[in-house]
């Protein structure tokens, strides 16, 4: 810290409070904080840079009476060496200064078999299990402006909808809100650049660990920090940082307009079959979204290409009956109005 002692970290947070009040903050989200239950447990991600800093330091000042039911959890991806060992010690003590609970984990795969989309999904899959293990529904999220720009890019170059573009929310539900291992994730950083946030944490006398790999080409996200974005908020000549943030909030509200339309229509049906004659005469778009969501609620059905995604589409836009594969389990049937799954018969053992 620029202060010195670890006793100096609750000062900190009330300055940093000061200088971020409530309504500087996402308002859906302080809106949506304001409301819960007193008891409600809360996990933060933590990973020592400057925006899961701010975010714990955050809710330490603006929700004193949640401490004691706060987890901060930080996972060591084993990437960076002793780097990686210093930022782990320096969550923990973080969290100690603070009295906040503190779990860590740590990557095991093989360095040859590391990933960028590896390192995510060990990383959520041990958020994941630590807050099963305490039964914490909700986690805090620094992501920030910036985030949005590089979320935005990388998505754009996949080809991905409304429902993709709009990530990351402020309030996002992974899995179904009643399932085991479903999560809340909260983003109340989200009108904020990176850098009035490290400036804020000058300010307010507190430090934060820095990512060398950030500097690094290894990943999509770090070329897109590092060469892309730099450029393109030049070249555009206003804050194409806000107008990401904005065209981020106006994709959500399409999003949101997708899915109440695919409802009205009452297109998917108890028995888990799409209604294709419910669907006729509707937009493109809302057929689109109908299908995805039908897919997605087949527990056997494999993964569809793109090319086959909109094969199948084509039918269902048509209404004729027509046989899909959905890999090795089944298939995708139009028949009489509906778009069922089939699964594969299996053929008897030859004697």
């Amino acid at each position: 810290m620029t202060t010195r002692g670890r006793a100096q970290w609750p000062a900190a947070a009330e300055r940093l409070a000061g200088l971020l009040p409530p309504d500087r903050l996402h308002p859906s989200v302080m809106e949506w904080a304001r409301a819960r239950p007193s008891r409600e447990r809360w996990a933060v991600a933590l990973s020592g840079g400057a925006d899961s800093v701010a975010l714990l330091l955050l809710l330490f000042a603006h929700f004193p009476k949640r401490v004691g039911r706060l987890l901060a959890l930080h996972f060591d991806h084993r990437l960076r060496g002793a780097e990686s060992t210093a930022d782990a010690r320096f969550c923990r003590g973080l969290c100690r200064s603070l009295g906040v609970a503190f779990q860590g984990g740590r990557w095991t795969a093989r360095l040859k078999s590391r990933s960028e989309a590896g390192a995510r999904e060990a990383r959520f899959s041990f958020i994941e299990r630590a807050m099963a293990g305490r039964r914490i529904r909700v986690l805090w999220l620094g992501h920030q402006q910036d985030d949005v720009a590089e979320t935005l890019l990388m998505r754009l170059a996949r080809g991905s909808g409304a429902s993709g573009l709009s990530a990351p929310r402020p309030l996002h539900q992974v899995g179904s809100p009643r399932a085991a291992g479903s999560r809340l994730h909260v983003r109340p950083l989200l009108g904020l650049k990176k850098a009035e946030i490290e400036a804020f944490l000058r300010k307010a006398g507190a430090s934060w660990r820095l990512d060398s790999s950030n500097r690094k080409g290894a990943h999509f996200r770090n070329r897109l920090r590092r060469d892309v974005i730099p450029g393109w908020v030049v070249a555009s000549e206003r804050d194409a940082l806000a107008g990401a943030a904005l065209s981020r909030e106006f994709l959500e509200e399409d999003d949101r307009a997708l899915e109440e339309w695919v409802e009205r229509t009452g297109c998917l049906m108890a028995d888990g079959s799409l209604s294709v004659s419910a669907l006729a005469g509707i937009p493109r778009a809302v057929v689109r979204r109908a299908l995805h969501r039908w897919i997605l609620g087949q527990p056997k059905a494999g993964s569809l290409s793109r090319q086959g995604f909109d094969a199948l589409l084509r039918s269902v836009e048509r209404g004729v009956p027509v046989r899909h594969s959905l890999g090795r389990h089944g298939f995708a049937v139009v028949r009489a109005g509906r778009l069922a799954f089939e699964a594969l018969r299996k053929t008897a053992t030859p004697h």
